[in-house]
């Protein structure tokens, strides 16, 4: 395996540990994160005045001349592919996409190419410098293959342990874009009936459960109120559509993000998605509150009515408050016009 040799001098005034003065100290255009830092000296590649040193609680003094030996990242096994993208933003350090819906985030066994990572493999090239020792983009976060809309994706490995930070924190500003069925209010009294539902000023709902995989269906995530992961979704009606209220525009935000969260909650809630296939069911607008064109358009849209609207986060190396909006896509919004029609 090649490597690559970086030398630098600690600065004035070190940190009291090794390892903190090597992350304070360590070149930017080196692009490695604490945690690649202390995997290079837990595995002897960290020398200070010529000696190897292990110990990331030993002391450094000012002038030390620190040499890391850095293994060159190797090439990802998933195949670069030539796939037209929607690049909102990109830097040296991460990229920003609008994806379509239809494309898979990263390869698996049913879709081991035509993926976002393929796509990135091709348009990044040398580029990436390297997540976790290999020449791959740094996936911190998942839309599903059906919902459109904005992802960050690291390109360096200091990025993509700064981005995985921030999304465990949930500090992440996530804004979705969602066609239910019905209109989720607080006067509804049926809501007041659904556990975990709740309603804070201003119209909000508040759904909070624990979420963990179906027992019986594999692909399906289950609402849970012991055990599971812990999950938070707000919402609020953006516009509704039919006399009465058959459908909504709402728009979503999350507090934690799991698997589904949005279209797992709003079900829960009895405002599925229209055109859900594993969260929908079987689920008819009434013509008697929609006009034919609105209720048409529901039944013949094939997808989850979801869109991934807003995303803003702290770019990770710059520390620079970053935030990027995606219009509602095309077939969203025919669905959304045809809806607004009356008569």
């Amino acid at each position: 395996m090649s490597t690559a040799r970086i030398t630098f001098q600690i600065a004035e005034n070190p940190p009291a540990r090794l390892d903190k003065a090597l992350a304070r100290d360590v070149p930017a255009e080196a692009s490695l994160s604490r945690t690649r830092l202390a995997k290079l000296l837990d595995s002897g590649c960290v020398l200070i005045n010529g000696a190897e040193v292990r110990d990331p609680k030993a002391k450094v003094a000012e002038g030390a001349e620190v040499e890391i030996t850095v293994p060159v990242a190797d090439e990802s096994h998933i195949g670069p592919e030539d796939i037209p993208l929607n690049v909102v933003f990109e830097d040296d350090d991460l990229i920003v996409i609008n994806k379509p819906t239809g494309m898979v985030v990263h390869p698996a066994p049913g879709t081991p190419n035509g993926t976002l990572v393929n796509a990135l493999l091709h348009h990044c090239g040398d580029t990436l410098s390297g997540v976790g020792g290999a020449k791959r983009p740094g996936i911190v976060h998942r839309i599903d293959k059906e919902t459109s809309g904005l992802l960050v994706v690291a390109k360096s490995d200091r990025a993509h342990h700064g981005l995985a930070a921030q999304f465990e924190k949930h500090t992440v500003e996530r804004y979705y874009n969602a066609v239910v069925y019905g209109a989720p209010d607080a006067h509804d009294p049926r809501l007041r009936g659904v556990r975990g539902v709740s309603f804070e000023s201003g119209n909000i709902m508040r759904i909070t459960t624990q979420l963990a995989r179906h027992k019986t269906d594999r692909q399906r995530q289950a609402v849970l109120f012991e055990g599971g992961r812990h999950a938070v979704t707000r919402s609020r009606i953006v516009e509704s559509f039919g006399n009465p209220e058959a459908a909504s525009l709402v728009e979503c935000w999350l507090e934690t993000g799991r698997t589904h969260q949005i279209r797992v909650h709003l079900t829960h809630a009895g405002h599925s998605l229209i055109g859900d296939p594993t969260y929908g069911g079987r689920r008819k607008l009434s013509e008697k509150a929609l006009s034919v064109r609105g209720v048409q358009a529901a039944r013949d849209f094939k997808r989850q009515a979801l869109h991934a609207a807003v995303l803003g986060f702290e770019h990770p190396v710059s520390k620079e408050m970053m935030r990027f909006e995606a219009p509602i896509p095309e077939d969203m919004q025919k669905l959304i016009n045809a809806l607004r029609i009356t008569g």
